[in-house]
């Protein structure tokens, strides 16, 4: 009973705050004037009830009462949790999004996928049974969304919403409900990327799309359906991987809606407008080429390149791949940005058939991001726009690896003038000091670290520069930029026409990077358990036993914590007090070994398999002799994304039998 009075004087003070008596007042009198004056009938409370939930006031009074707490919440605190790192297994139960009415959204639904023909073989998969799944991954105006993963199949079966927030760029107006011709002038498209996971855990892209939503602006009670036809990427950029059911919806409700002539007139216009800026900066670069070439015949053997292809086989100015871009409070540094970018997966852009040729894609950054994985020049893009968030002067350089292999590589230029290249692919920074080839031969010349050969031209988001020197040869280059002899610039104003932001539709805009959804504890217990599992199976094949110590494993988190700390800021820490505990935990008389090894995946039978093939870690592994333990640890460091980092160090102690 004390309950209950207390429930009935929070809704008391609730309905006060919200003023609903003067609302109930308001709607009686106009219920009363309009169903009592024909005839004066009775008004039961039904009547007026149903009145209060027609006008919304119900809904209203409901949605403010907060009375749903995660279900979840009290048997979690209520059970008391071992001293271990402990993550609850069972799904939040999820409250319903309260939607601000203030706020103009856009609620897209995927309501399956049809045509997947790659796919028509498929049984659908049994109970319990993993297997390749689709995911959907969404960004819109800054704000990233994924759909649950389907299985594959001809007909996927997606069901997905996702609750776009429609909003102004302009300070101060954010607030403020956009209406339907503001919103005909935010020419950003929906970006959907559509990743196939298969049984492994290994990412593709299957298709890249830009989704042009103002369709639904035109649309009778603004609700539009649309079958979305998915191109595939690369090489087969024109063929159809699939349609997919989509429902657009606008809320609230438009108070008028716009006429599909006014609508399409807005479309044809911005291509227009984008196809005439393009056209111009074509032309501009052909010019500008021509007289690069004429400066010396050989220049047109280097890699100068100004245009590039995304994943669509669309033809971008490489400056639109490069942009700055903020990591929020998800990196705090460009030496840890360098670490991220060097653990996001490296893997050539995919070509079928032979001969040897690499297949050119340069990806977009969600298309890269969400996939975990591309080539070196999306990897060299993604840590460019980090570094000019951190307020860097940095470029990417293009240019040859040993044996002539194309390569592209960072670069940033200190204000004293200190050129550092930056690796895009390991993390690695090299200091460049360059060669003067007209010293006398006595004097000692600097031996370059790094393994770029030849470079041709850089660029960032709004500069371009084609290496004009005698030789392209990066060891003897000189990299004052503004020295127009030595780079040959592109003019800025031209650049800014195709590759600023809104400048032109055919550059998409970029996605904030997210949070790692990866529980490190939980990821290196798992994997750890599973390795111990794959070395007693080893172990037991060559008729050995294997006892574990646990304590000599748990010695071993300072080294992998050491070596992941050392990877990020090039400073070794630590070592001290790791070779101090285990000089204490091996006995006089004793051997120890240990191997620490470094993947960017989480597949353990794979990482197994790689460790395997080392005589080094062989041996660990495989050790015969007196008492002998084996330990392993592993560590798991995330990073945005689900980037991760993973140490595993593999050791062993025995008795040292001569």
């Amino acid at each position: 009973p004390e309950r209950a009075a207390e429930l009935r004087e929070l809704i008391q003070r609730q309905l006060l705050k919200m003023d609903v008596h003067g609302r109930i007042r308001e709607v009686l009198a106009e219920t009363i004037r309009e169903e009592l004056a024909p005839e004066h009938q009775q008004l039961s409370t039904e009547d007026l009830i149903k009145a209060l939930r027609q006008r919304g006031i119900v809904d209203d009074v409901m949605k403010e009462l907060k009375f749903v707490t995660d279900v979840n919440e009290k048997e979690r605190t209520s059970a008391s949790k071992p001293s271990t790192h402990f993550v609850a297994r069972e799904p939040p139960v999820l409250k319903k999004t309260n939607i601000d009415p203030t706020r103009r959204y856009l609620y897209l639904q995927v309501l399956g996928g049809k045509a997947f023909l790659e796919h028509l073989q498929e049984p659908d998969p049994l109970p319990g049974q993993i297997c390749s799944t689709f995911t959907l991954c969404l960004h819109f105006r800054n704000q990233r969304f994924r759909s649950k993963p389907v299985p594959c199949a001809c007909e996927p079966d997606f069901n997905d919403g996702f609750l776009l927030e429609v909003h102004k760029d302009s300070l101060g107006d954010g607030s403020k409900m956009v209406d339907a011709t503001t919103m005909l002038s935010i020419c950003d498209p929906v970006h959907m990327v559509l990743i196939k996971t298969d049984t492994f855990g290994e990412t593709t892209l299957v298709a890249s799309h830009f989704l042009e939503w103002r369709s639904v602006l035109a649309a009778e009670n603004g609700i539009t359906n649309i079958a979305v036809e998915l191109l595939g990427v690369g090489s087969e950029s024109k063929v159809s991987v699939g349609v997919l059911n989509i429902r657009l919806e606008m809320y609230p409700q438009l108070s008028k809606t716009l006429s599909p002539e006014i609508t399409n007139t807005q479309f044809t216009l911005e291509r227009q407008r984008t196809a005439e800026k393009e056209r111009l900066f074509l032309v501009y670069a052909k010019q500008w080429w021509r007289e690069y070439l004429q400066i010396r015949p050989t220049h047109n053997t280097r890699l100068v390149k100004i245009f590039a292809q995304d994943e669509n086989g669309v033809n971008r100015p490489v400056c639109s791949y490069v942009r700055p871009l903020r990591a929020g409070r998800l990196l705090d540094t460009p030496r840890q940005a360098a670490r991220f970018v060097s653990v996001l997966g490296y893997e050539r852009a995919p070509v079928i058939g032979g001969g040897g040729g690499k297949q050119e894609q340069w990806c977009t950054l969600l298309a890269f991001i969400c996939r975990n994985k591309g080539d070196c020049e999306d990897h060299a893009n993604l840590l460019c726009s980090l570094l000019l968030g951190y307020g860097l002067e940095a470029f990417v350089c293009v240019g040859t690896k040993a044996k002539g292999v194309p390569h592209t590589w960072v670069m940033t230029c200190g204000t004293d003038g200190t050129i550092t290249f930056w690796e895009s692919l390991t993390g690695h920074r090299y200091i460049h000091r360059p060669i003067n080839p007209d010293d006398p031969p006595l004097v000692e010349q600097p031996k370059p670290l790094y393994p770029y050969r030849t470079i041709g031209c850089v660029f960032n988001h709004h500069k371009f520069f084609g290496n004009c020197q005698p030789t392209d040869a990066v060891e003897v280059c000189v990299f004052d930029l503004h020295d127009e002899s030595k780079w040959k610039p592109m003019s800025g104003e031209a650049i800014k026409s195709v590759c600023s932001p809104g400048a032109a539709s055919s550059v998409p805009p970029f996605p904030p990077l997210c949070a790692s959804a990866i529980d490190a504890a939980v990821t290196s217990n798992e994997i750890e358990l599973q390795l111990r599992l794959l070395v007693s199976e080893h172990r037991k094949d060559l008729g050995l036993s294997t006892v574990w110590d646990d304590h000599l494993s748990y010695l071993l988190s300072p080294a992998l914590a050491a070596y992941e700390l050392e990877r990020t800021t090039s400073i070794s820490a630590g070592n001290e007090e790791f070779q101090d505990a285990v000089r204490r935990a091996v006995p006089d008389g004793h051997t120890f070994k240990g191997f620490p090894i470094h993947f960017v995946y989480r597949n353990a039978r794979r990482a197994f398999a790689t460790c395997l093939r080392s005589p080094f870690c062989e041996e660990i592994i495989c050790c015969r002799g007196d008492q002998v333990r084996l330990a392993v640890r592993v560590r798991v460091f995330t990073y945005p994304e689900s980037a991760c980092a993973v140490w595993i160090m593999f050791a062993c102690k025995y008795r040292s039998v001569l």
